[in-house]
């Protein structure tokens, strides 16, 4: 045993707070990191956002009030005295995330178009379409509560009642349960409960779906006929399409059975409460967008919706009066500006890894984008990651909520990634995407009095080359939302 000194040099990664910001912006979507510089703004009196009709020359007013633009994060002219002890640092931390800034901003300008791209005006959504709003379930069925009954106590019951009816038109919550709530009577609950149920539209506030497929029955007057019977006592029969077991058991033709059943179906709403469900509709923004122009594919990165960030000059030309500004004054902005540094910073690493991630995509699936779907190869983050010698998480995260615009459409960025499967004969790998879209393909032109079993999927795939096993198919069918072939069968 010895006791001795020494000395050795080993490279390890630090999780700063710096890094863990250019971690947490990757993996942000457009929404999210809107959101973020807004509140960067408001909280760092540091930067400041540019006006879109802002011009980069600052008129000489502005240049001795000291707010110069500054066109990108490397023209910002370094303040020594806030970096002295940081600089070093803030370069190093930040070299660990990628390359180091100022080889980063060669490679920016090595003349290809990180440029953004605006959309046409025409693609915007019109203004009816964001300012119209259709009535809810709650308030069709509230308002016929008033036409109703002017008692206090039904008129409370049915409150509560129509609170509880969810989007399908369904009352989940016992009655019993209400009642203890809102302290009135079962009794009272179940006369509004009644009103209700004559409501439009009819079946709403059942239980379940055989009391509301006979409310419907009973407003239809078709009481006490076959269509009643079968919904009451074979509806899990019917779903199976088992006809002549409901016949037999009845004791009427196979063919009366379908003729009510085809009432059941084609005329009977399982979910009344589906033509009031309000759906707000959603528009995917893309984060990138990838257009041909002649023989290639040009990528540009969408920044439409962000605010446009800098540096105030104005604090760097306080920092430069030494002798006007005290210590706890200095610190405070030498904190700050190293924190807007790093927010500039952080964001140009983001696009640009977002764009060689993108550029990555189109290189492995330029087939893809030619002749869509049926051209999708398999790939995998690993892939990406060995192409652009970035670790597989770094891809995980920036593929995370993000989305490009290409010929084919928008889809996001972790569409691109699939397993997949070798074909026969060929051996060229074909993608599970472009399986499932076969998949569709065959049952949607299947032969709906005798549609297609797992097994015939099998052997139709395994005839194009794609040899995969019956329960691969189940799943995918499964994915896809295709009932089995008892379901799918129609009737003649």
């Amino acid at each position: 045993m010895e006791a001795r000194l020494e000395l050795k040099l080993a490279q390890k990664l630090i999780m700063t707070p710096q890094l863990q910001q250019a971690i947490k912006l990757l993996q942000l979507s457009r929404l999210e990191l809107a959101q973020s510089l807004a509140q960067e703004l408001v909280e760092n009196p540091v930067l400041e956002e540019v006006a879109l009709d802002q011009t980069d020359e600052p008129t000489e007013a502005e240049a001795e009030a000291g707010e110069l633009p500054e066109r990108s994060p490397d023209e910002i002219a370094p303040v020594r005295e806030a970096e002295v002890e940081g600089e070093t640092e803030l370069k190093t931390e930040f070299d660990q995330v990628g390359s180091r800034w100022d080889e980063y901003i060669d490679e920016m300008n090595d003349g290809r178009d990180y440029g953004t791209i605006e959309p046409d005006e025409n693609d915007r959504p019109s203004y009816d379409q964001m300012l119209t709003r259709m009535p809810s379930l709650g308030d069709h069925l509230s308002w016929q509560l008033h036409l109703s009954t002017s008692d206090d106590k039904l008129l409370k019951a049915g409150e509560t009642i129509i609170g509880n009816i969810d989007d399908d038109g369904y009352l989940r919550t016992p009655l019993e349960e209400m009642a203890a709530d809102i302290g009135v009577a079962v009794p009272v609950l179940e006369k509004a409960l009644g009103l209700i149920h004559n409501f439009e539209p009819l079946g709403v506030g059942a239980r379940d779906l055989t009391e509301c497929l006979l409310i419907q029955i009973r407003g239809r007057e078709l009481a006490g006929t076959l269509v009643e019977k079968i919904v009451r006592d074979h509806l899990p029969d019917l779903e199976k399409r088992k006809y002549q077991h409901i016949a037999k058991v009845l004791n009427v033709t196979q063919q009366d059975v379908m003729e009510a059943s085809k009432i059941i179906i084609h005329e009977l709403e399982p979910k009344p409460g589906r033509p009031y469900a309000v759906s707000d509709t959603q528009y995917v923004v893309p984060d990138v967008y990838v257009v041909k122009i002649e023989d290639r594919y040009v990528i540009q990165l969408n920044d439409e919706g962000f605010p446009r960030v800098r540096i105030n000059p104005y604090y760097r030309k306080i920092l430069a009066r030494k002798d006007e500004v005290d210590k706890t004054t200095r610190e405070y902005i030498e904190e700050r500006l190293r924190s807007a540094q790093w927010l500039i910073k952080g964001m140009e690493q983001r696009n640009k890894t977002i764009y060689k991630v993108a550029e990555s995509i189109v290189k492995f699936q330029t087939d893809f984008l030619e002749h869509g779907i049926a051209r999708l190869r398999p790939l995998v983050l690993r892939d990406v990651a060995e192409d652009i010698s970035m670790h597989e998480s770094t891809i995980s995260r920036v593929t995370t909520s993000k989305y490009m615009h290409t010929p084919q459409g928008i889809f996001p960025l972790k569409f691109f990634f699939t397993t997949g499967f070798t074909t026969a004969g060929t051996g060229t790998e074909i993608s599970s995407l472009t399986v499932k879209d076969v998949i569709q393909k065959m049952v949607r032109e299947e032969d709906s009095a005798a549609p297609l079993k797992d097994q015939q999927i099998v052997d139709a795939l395994k005839a194009q080359g794609i040899d995969i096993a019956r329960r691969t198919v189940a799943k995918y069918r499964e994915e896809l939302r295709i009932p089995p072939t008892s379901v799918r069968k129609r009737m003649g």
